[in-house]
Order: structure tokens, then C-alpha cells, then sequence
């Protein structure tokens, strides 16, 4: 008998039910300790290989990255339910249930946070390339990844 992801792989069809019952991953940003996020990898479950889609939640008084923007891969969020702060760019913005936020590559600086009392879940997707740079501009931090190995090193103004 074929397994769960399997069938989901071939049918490409995961039920809110299915989804609901998907175990989260833990994930805690290794630039930023208080971003820590609860993450459903709905496009793994269905065996997408170029596009990452998640379902995220991100508990009160925690964020969900560190301010950075990508070079080379899009990114996108859609806010499901809570509310949260985008900080886009210099601004900040109070984003809640339908929200749409889309960053190019390369885009503004940006990231996600939940000052407020009920879990912000939102999706997030995006590409996944074989190659890209993320800037890190508060921190002056640069990450290159080449597949699945990555480098962090410090950002000088030239870099």
C-alpha cells in the first residue's frame, strides 16, 4: 500500500483536514533567536520542488525572520488570521487576515513580527533556486547558498 505522501505527491491534493493534522516544525532564525516559527510545509507534502509553500504561525511577542531581503528569490506572504507588523523598508505596517505582501527579488528589506496577543498564521512561499544572497542590512550580515550549503559573512559597505 502506498504511503500518505505518496498519494499526496500523485494527486497533488492535501485536505484541510490533512493539513490541520500536519505536525509543525519548529524553526528559530539562527540570526534572530526571537524569531521562532511553527511551519506546515504544504509544497514539500505534494512534492513540489521549485516552489516552497508553508503555513506559518508565529506565537504573541515573537517574529518570524530577521530584517533581510533576498537577491535572486521571490517571496511572497498571505495572512490568514491574528495580526502582525510588517516592517517594510523604513515603514511598519499593522497586516492582518487577507493581507498580501509580495517581495521581489531584490525587494525591501523586510520582516514579520506578533506583538499582539493571538497567533499570526499566515502562508509564505516562494522560489527555491539553486543559488541566492540574502542581505541582512540591521546586522551586517550576508548569506550566500549554493543548494543546501550556506555561508554567512560580514557585510562591508563594497560587499
Amino acid at each position: 500500500m502506498e504511503n500518505e505522501r505518496a498519494i499526496h505527491q500523485r494527486s497533488g491534493l492535501l485536505t484541510a483536514q490533512q493539513i490541520q493534522q500536519q505536525s509543525e516544525q519548529l524553526f528559530t532564525h539562527p540570526l534572530n533567536p526571537e524569531a521562532t516559527r511553527h511551519t506546515k510545509s504544504l509544497g514539500d507534502a505534494v512534492g513540489l520542488e521549485r516552489l516552497g509553500l508553508h503555513q506559518v504561525r508565529v506565537e504573541p511577542g515573537k517574529a518570524s525572520t530577521q530584517f533581510h531581503y533576498h537577491h535572486y528569490e521571490e517571496e511572497f506572504l498571505y495572512i490568514l488570521s491574528g495580526r502582525g507588523i510588517a516592517e517594510i523598508g523604513d515603514a511598519q505596517y499593522e497586516v492582518g487576515p487577507g493581507d498580501f505582501m509580495g517581495f521581489t527579488a531584490p525587494s525591501l528589506p523586510h520582516s514579520l513580527s506578533n506583538p499582539f496577543a493571538e497567533d499570526l498564521i499566515y502562508l509564505m512561499g516562494g522560489e527555491r533556486r539553486e543559488y541566492d544572497v540574502c542581505d541582512y542590512p540591521r546586522i551586517k550580515r550576508r548569506q550566500f547558498r549554493s543548494q543546501r550549503h550556506r555561508q554567512l559573512v560580514d557585510w562591508t559597505e563594497e560587499s
